[in-house]
């Protein structure tokens, strides 16, 4: 009788008697203490900006500091950044709104239709455009994108209304091609490549064999994108979109250089208006008032809340929907 051939050890060093006992213990602390770092860093991060942010949090009150309408940092001194966040949350949603078909509409395509080659040079290009540095599309959108929607868009619609109806006229604001509107246009066309690349990578991990399945049971390829394929990958999906809406919140540059940058309430479609992170990056280094500048680290600590309030929201609706696998 042949006896099978003796495998050899994997391990070929015993671990030491104080390894054994103390090993993991050990490894679990320094992961414990890793993990909790992250937390006393988001803590230490809130804390700080709060407290450089005080004394105009307390001048104006914690409510009124955010609800308040008027950023007089020469005369008056007083600070509301309630046309900022109405500014940041518009523009945000907004780009959100217009990219999601888009992003969407490339992942199906490239995971689903499109030829391995062709496959891989759109999503080779999706990729590059998620590492364009946000002024390069800021100096795109100034000579380039506003030129072009003033011309094409704002000017002839603004003279249709002024003609047609004038009473749009006050909604649209100034056609000068800074505005509202462009800083939502450049704002979608940055935060297209994060809900494509996640998009793209969940409707690859659908199993095969539940579109098999589906397409023995007779379904078409929209019936199984429909009914299998979307269903199961849109946790990743879903994931994609928050990623890139907290990309929107915190954009800065390509936004500020587009926008118009106008303390006024975001009422006009093309007329300026501004963000939080604008108005951080543009006042900071003029700010020569004490009250100014805690009002501008004000900012960042509501900018702050604004983005943690989303995420913890984004994290609830993911564990809400069940998707994925653990509802396959």
């Amino acid at each position: 009788m042949q006896q099978a051939p003796v495998q050899p050890s994997i391990i070929k060093h015993q671990p030491s008697a104080i390894y054994r006992v103390l090993g993991d213990r050990i490894f679990l602390g320094v992961v414990l203490l890793l993990a909790l770092s992250i937390i006393a860093l988001t803590v230490g991060l809130g804390y700080y900006l709060y407290l450089g942010g005080s004394q105009a949090i307390n001048k104006e009150g914690f409510f009124g500091f955010l609800t308040g309408t008027t950023w007089d940092p020469a005369l008056k001194l007083e600070f509301g950044i309630w046309p900022y966040v109405l500014g940041t949350l518009i523009t945000s949603f907004a780009a959100l709104l217009v990219s999601f078909p888009i992003a969407l509409a490339a992942a199906i395509f490239t995971a689903e239709y499109a030829p391995r080659w062709l496959a891989g040079f759109i999503n080779y290009l999706v990729d590059l455009m998620a590492a364009v540095p946000s002024v390069v599309y800021g100096i795109w959108g100034i000579f380039v994108l506003a030129p072009f929607l003033r011309e094409v868009i704002y000017m002839p619609t603004f003279l249709w209304a002024a003609e047609k109806a004038p009473g749009l006229v006050p909604f649209l604001g100034n056609p000068a091609g800074y505005g509202m509107f462009t800083g939502v246009v450049i704002l979608s066309s940055m935060i297209i490549p994060f809900t494509a690349a996640l998009s793209r990578d969940a409707i690859a991990l659908v199993p095969a064999a539940q579109r098999e399945g589906a397409y023995a049971l007779g379904a078409t390829r929209w019936e199984v994108m429909q009914t299998v394929i979307l269903p199961y990958a849109r946790g990743g999906i879903f994931a994609g979109a928050m990623l890139a809406l907290g990309r929107a919140l915190g954009e800065t540059m390509a936004v500020a250089m587009v926008i118009g940058n106008s303390n006024v309430l975001p009422y006009t479609l093309f007329g300026p208006a501004s963000t939080m992170p604008a108005v951080i990056a543009l006042e900071l280094k003029e700010a020569v008032e004490d009250l100014h500048y805690s009002a501008i680290i004000g900012v960042g600590f509501y900018l702050f809340l604004i983005a943690f309030i989303v995420n913890v929201a984004a994290s609830y609706l993911l564990n809400k929907l069940k998707v994925g696998s653990q509802r396959a």
